[in-house]
């Protein structure tokens, strides 16, 4: 098997491992607002996304940034919370295209924080040098972008099924769908550990 599949499996597994499911939380959050016509922007959101999540482990490779586990764990959760709210204060306005440069900023922001969640196991299965490190780095963030694409995309047919068949309004998908997300990470929020010190 070729060192690119390896850690472009790798990347894969990352987002769509069923026992962390906290990635793909957070995309369904960023992606329930949109529908398959917004497909540029979506994909654009996602890159950021993933472009955060590389500088995150780059800054972590190289020894420039290092942040506590528990901290990291606690903020993903938060991202995904405050993700999701926004969509329940924002659902059905027809304002909410004014604010997509912050939109932008905020999920780049976002994916150096999951980054950083995922820094410590990323160095431990790399050896060498920092420098021997970006080639692995990138084929690892274009498996992450792949798995992305492929749940956005599953979730922009979820709500187009759901808006076409059982003739839900977007703003209604958008609401219950958001609610949804926050009944799921709100005990993860509740539950960590770093509340118990």
């Amino acid at each position: 098997m070729s060192q690119f599949w390896i850690y472009f499996q790798i990347g894969l597994k990352h987002v769509l491992d069923v026992h962390s499911y906290d990635h793909v939380l957070f995309l369904i959050a960023l992606a329930i607002p949109f529908s398959f016509k917004d497909w540029k922007r979506i994909v654009l959101l996602v890159s950021l996304f993933t472009i955060g999540h590389t500088m995150a482990l780059l800054l972590s490779v190289f020894g420039i940034i290092a942040i506590k586990v528990s901290v990291v764990e606690l903020l993903i959760p938060i991202t995904i919370l405050i993700t999701a709210l926004y969509n329940l204060f924002t659902a059905g306005k027809s304002n909410r295209k004014e604010g997509l440069n912050l939109i932008f900023f905020i999920t780049l922001f976002f994916g150096i924080i999951h980054g950083l969640g995922f820094s410590n196991y990323f160095k431990s299965i790399l050896g060498g040098s920092a420098l021997s490190k970006l080639l692995p780095l990138s084929e690892f963030a274009l498996g992450i972008e792949a798995a992305q694409i492929v749940v956005v995309f599953i979730v922009l047919i979820l709500s187009y099924i759901v808006q076409t068949v059982f003739r839900f309004s977007k703003r209604d998908w958008a609401l219950v769908f958001s609610a949804f997300v926050i009944g799921v990470v709100l005990p993860m929020i509740i539950g960590n550990e770093i509340w118990i010190r």
